[in-house]
């Protein structure tokens, strides 16, 4: 047999046994992956209205408006709004350059973003930019009625019942 080799064991290991690195490799990444969660989700979960063109806004001096009533201020809870006025004055004077991003949920009131946005202005603030969650640019389909006409200016027409339907054409 001349082309088999010995293997007697007395020999020196010249073959690297990757398996372990590899091993130790994915538990960092898992690690990482977990710990990373963990850092991201310690602010407070909002329900953020979806737009199309909505883009990841760097946070200067951000207000979130949470459904429950309560009011953050770069993650410190305010206890009024009217205290937004101080405080974007206090921010504009150490960046002159201040950009102010507005988080509120969907369910809070209209008027109650205008004073808050009123506020910022009155503070100076001209950078004022709305916090948005990314959706897909295409709209949503219109719903058909169960006919599938729809009327004249695009908007589908109320659905009727054969019955009443057919009662208003034997008048």
């Amino acid at each position: 047999m001349a082309g088999a080799t010995r293997d007697d064991g007395d020999g020196v290991i010249s073959d690297i046994n990757i398996t372990p690195l590899v091993d130790i490799s994915l538990v960092l990444l898992i690690v990482f992956m977990v710990t990373a969660k963990i850092i991201v989700s310690q602010a407070m979960p909002l329900d953020l209205p979806k737009a199309a063109s909505g883009q990841q806004v760097q946070l200067v001096f951000g207000l979130e408006l949470h459904a429950s009533g309560d009011l953050y201020v770069d993650g410190k809870k305010v206890e009024a709004d009217t205290a937004v006025l101080a405080m974007a004055r206090e921010a504009l004077t150490k960046n002159k350059d201040l950009r102010a991003v507005i988080r509120a949920d969907k369910t809070v009131q209209h008027g109650r973003i205008m004073r808050v946005l009123d506020l910022l202005k009155q503070a100076g603030v001209s950078k004022i930019a709305f916090g948005v969650t990314p959706v897909s640019a295409e709209p949503d389909a219109v719903p058909q009625p169960k006919d599938g006409t729809p009327s004249k200016d695009g908007e589908p027409k109320p659905a009727t019942d054969g019955k009443a339907a057919a009662g208003k054409e034997s008048k």
